[in-house]
């Protein structure tokens, strides 16, 4: 068939175009619904009263409890939250648990909930640093009520969530009792029926272990910690959030530093930054810095900043302080060290530190000091305590640390602040002397010993005996007296050598 005539049996033809009921078209009030809401959305950057207001009145739109009643509540929520209006979130909030059951998608709901409930915790902890206090009370009812709702609905993976973060809200208040409870609880909801460890729960596991050791490590509990943190580490059936493996680590850390295990420690806080790291938290600038710190504590002259990890935060400025004073241990530069630490108090405002950095400081000032005092016999503790630049009481406390260690030897008056020390040199010729004296007359024994017998036997077979008794016998005699008072001699120069650099002034 030709083009032409196709557009002639066209023009005959009747085409009939069947169009959509007009049922399956939106909703003119729902369009209403939709419209106002992100209305709302934009006015809450610039009036967020007003925002509110819009969000609260959404569900009275609905001839029905749905999705933009929820939507608009959840908004209006995290409104009310922020401007510390907490009284008014949870009363709405109590509204929202209602859409939950019936009203919106199982999975929807979950998911809401779960991020509202990470919101109030970002915001509290937020408000807290500002000095804020309210809105971490209202946590707790928070919690409380999102459990009663989702205890009932038999929705097991939101009611753990939600009292792993109602347990860590407890601890946060140092409420340890309450911590246990809950703690055991959890543990009770992620077993099996013969009471192991469900793997089927392992990242759930890993949460509340992580919560666990570091209530254990608050409470400087090192038997139960070390304990818990083997079982943490021994879960191979989850797949945590790098933040959590971070806690982990970073609680081990700390109590390898306790039993002062170096290099476990280090390894463990090599470990926990590179999870916090991973997971973008600010708790991995905290760590590196207890990582430098198990560098100065190991005498390790590895730099901690060749690995590729820690390699971008060489010049972070938030470390500054903590590179330049490992700088200045591995090279032993005692005031360069006491300078950073003048210059940056806010170093030892984390107690961790704190605790730790005194080893370190001793470690170093005990090296100046043994450099200092190293070409005298005799010198003023004040003096050495100028050098350092640290007071006389701690360098006569270091000294006194020395000599009963045995690193030095001499005494010290503490009323003149005067340090002696005992010179080896003469001692040391004394005992020289006195070995070469005695090996001079084990040799002379040795000789006169072997020839003895020979010159004895020449007597006895008949032989010249007058030659030997008259002759050699009496030269002998003669040379062995010399050889005696030789020896005599030796000894008396020995002795006589004692006596003299006994009685020489130090």
């Amino acid at each position: 068939m030709s083009d032409d005539d196709f557009m002639q049996e066209s023009d005959e033809e009747e085409y009939d175009f069947e169009y959509e009921d007009d049922e399956d078209e939106p909703d003119a009030g729902e369009v209403t619904i939709e419209n106002k809401y992100y209305n709302a959305k934009q006015t809450k950057l610039t009036d967020p009263d007003e925002a509110i207001t819009e969000f609260l009145g959404l569900p009275e739109l609905e001839s029905e409890k749905g999705d933009w009643g929820f939507k608009g509540l959840k908004q209006a929520i995290k409104l009310e939250f922020g401007l510390g209006r907490y009284a008014d979130a949870v009363n709405h909030y109590k509204e929202l648990l209602t859409y939950v059951k019936s009203a919106v998608t199982r999975n929807y709901s979950e998911k809401s909930i779960n991020n509202l409930l990470d919101f109030f915790e970002k915001t509290s902890a937020a408000s807290a640093a500002a000095g804020d206090k309210e809105a971490s009370r209202f946590m707790e009812e928070f919690y409380d009520l999102t459990l009663t709702c989702f205890q009932s609905t038999n929705n097991e993976r939101l009611w753990l969530k939600t009292n792993i973060k109602q347990a860590k809200l407890l601890l946060d208040r140092q409420k340890y009792a309450d911590v246990v409870r809950k703690l055991r609880d959890l543990h009770r909801a992620c077993q099996k029926a013969d009471g192991s460890d469900d793997p089927s729960k392992g990242t759930y596991l890993l949460e509340i272990y992580a919560l666990e050791i570091q209530m254990y490590a608050e409470r400087k509990n090192n038997k139960q910690l070390k304990q818990l943190y083997q079982r943490a580490l021994a879960v191979k059936s989850a797949v945590p959030h790098p933040k959590i493996m971070g806690i982990i680590r970073e609680c081990g850390g700390k109590m390898h530093m306790s039993e002062e295990n170096w290099e476990a420690a280090q390894r463990d806080f090599y470990e926990a930054f590179r999870s916090y790291d991973e997971a973008g938290s600010l708790q991995r600038i905290q760590v590196l810095k207890y990582l430098l710190l198990t560098t100065m504590l190991m005498r390790s002259k590895i730099n901690p900043f060749d690995s590729q990890e820690t390699k971008p935060y060489r010049n972070d400025p938030r470390i500054a302080a903590m590179t330049e004073l490992v700088e200045a241990y591995q090279h032993d530069d005692i005031r360069r060290y006491e300078d950073v630490l003048h210059r940056n108090p806010d170093l030892l405002q984390d107690a961790f530190i704190a605790e730790n950095i005194d080893e370190v400081t001793r470690n170093m000032r005990t090296k100046a000091v043994l450099k200092i005092i190293a070409p005298y016999t005799r010198l003023r503790t004040l003096w050495i305590a100028e050098q350092i630049r640290i007071s006389d009481a701690e360098v006569q406390d270091i000294l006194g640390f020395l000599v009963v260690d045995g690193r030095i030897a001499g005494t010290i008056d503490q009323q003149a602040g005067i340090l002696e020390l005992d010179s080896h040199v003469d001692a040391d010729r004394v005992d020289a002397m006195s070995q070469l004296s005695v090996a001079m007359s084990g040799l002379a024994d040795a000789i006169f010993s072997s020839s003895s017998p020979s010159l004895r036997g020449s007597g006895a077979d008949g032989g010249p005996s007058g030659f030997d008794a008259g002759g050699l016998g009496p030269v002998f005699q003669a040379r062995s007296g010399r050889g005696a008072r030789g020896r005599g001699r030796g000894g008396g120069f020995a002795a006589s050598s004692q006596q003299q650099i006994k009685a020489s002034p130090l």
